[in-house]
């Protein structure tokens, strides 16, 4: 099945390195190896370039939004060692919020948490190291997880606010602090929050090349902990672990491409799941009952 999608014109001079919609879907945030950062109004059929922003030295590689509970906020990441948080301010100006250089190699992936715990920014850079990033009291303050990984880190994302549904149905109380990254080393890691400090958690090493991405699913309806990531082995490989004290992670692969899945997405439900690949292609999967059990489908194409 073949998706019809419509095209946008970003005025990037470069390659684009990622495109994300806000909250509401109304504004989109792209960047490129022009080192430029543009937001787009695309409301009510609209494409139209709202902002240029620009104050790295090198491709951007990644942008995310912030929960709108913190007004318009952006975090971008580049291969000048630096990232940017930009704000909206009165009559749709956008500016500098806050500007870390404390990272010695290229910072390839920015990740906002859940709200609920505040305005808080991960960060993944080439340097192996692992940066938080905690707005409170008018101030940003700065946690660095050392040696994350040992050769580079490509991805990191949080895991939800909330626990996954218990058995009787209901939603479990919040969780601690829990994060996903992936790295040049092959790995997986799983990192906890507790008294301030960082650990490494789990380490889940069934990949055979670099991570490229990794996404923690959401736990709307969700019995279980989730975690899909990609390599450059080709694989997508969904991790699955029962929220319990001594529960295992259990990777089982998803798919192998016929090239490399350089970014993956879930839905707000966390039952869809979007791949990006180095064939220009955009595939979605659900997971669903076959003769054999749970397997993973292909719902689309783009």
């Amino acid at each position: 099945m073949v998706s019809l999608c419509n095209t946008v014109d970003t005025s990037h001079q470069d390659m684009i390195h990622d495109a994300q919609l806000d909250y509401y879907g109304k504004k989109l945030a792209t960047c490129s190896s022009d080192r430029s950062v543009k937001i787009l109004d695309v409301s009510g059929g609209n494409q139209r370039v709202i902002a240029d922003l620009t104050g790295h030295q090198g491709p951007v590689w990644q942008v995310a939004w912030a929960h709108p509970s913190f007004g318009n906020v952006l975090a971008s990441c580049s291969y000048d060692h630096k990232v940017i948080i930009w704000q909206e301010g009165p009559n749709s100006r956008w500016q500098k919020l806050y500007e870390y250089d404390k990272h010695v190699s290229s910072v390839n992936s920015v990740c906002w948490a859940p709200h609920e715990w505040g305005m808080v920014l991960a960060c993944g850079s080439s340097d192996g190291n692992i940066s938080i990033l905690t707005y409170a009291d008018n101030e940003w303050d700065t946690y660095l997880i050392k040696n994350a990984h040992a050769v580079g880190c490509n991805a990191v994302s949080w895991a939800p606010a909330t626990a996954p549904l218990t058995v009787a149905g209901q939603s479990a109380s919040p969780s601690v602090k829990r994060l996903v990254s992936g790295g040049c080393d092959n790995l997986v890691k799983i990192w906890c929050a507790e008294s301030g400090q960082w650990t490494e958690e789990h380490s889940l090493p069934q990949h055979t090349d670099w991570i490229r991405d990794c996404a923690w699913a959401p736990t709307i309806g969700q019995p279980s902990l989730t975690i899909a990531s990609c390599s450059q082995d080709q694989q997508v490989i969904i991790w699955t672990k029962d929220d319990s004290p001594g529960s295992a992670w259990q990777g089982k692969v998803m798919h192998k491409f016929d090239d490399t899945p350089w970014h993956v997405s879930w839905s707000i439900t966390g039952d869809v799941l979007a791949v990006s690949s180095g064939d220009n292609k955009v595939t979605l999967w659900k997971e669903s009952f076959g003769a054999s059990g749970l397997v993973w489908t292909q719902l689309s194409e783009v």
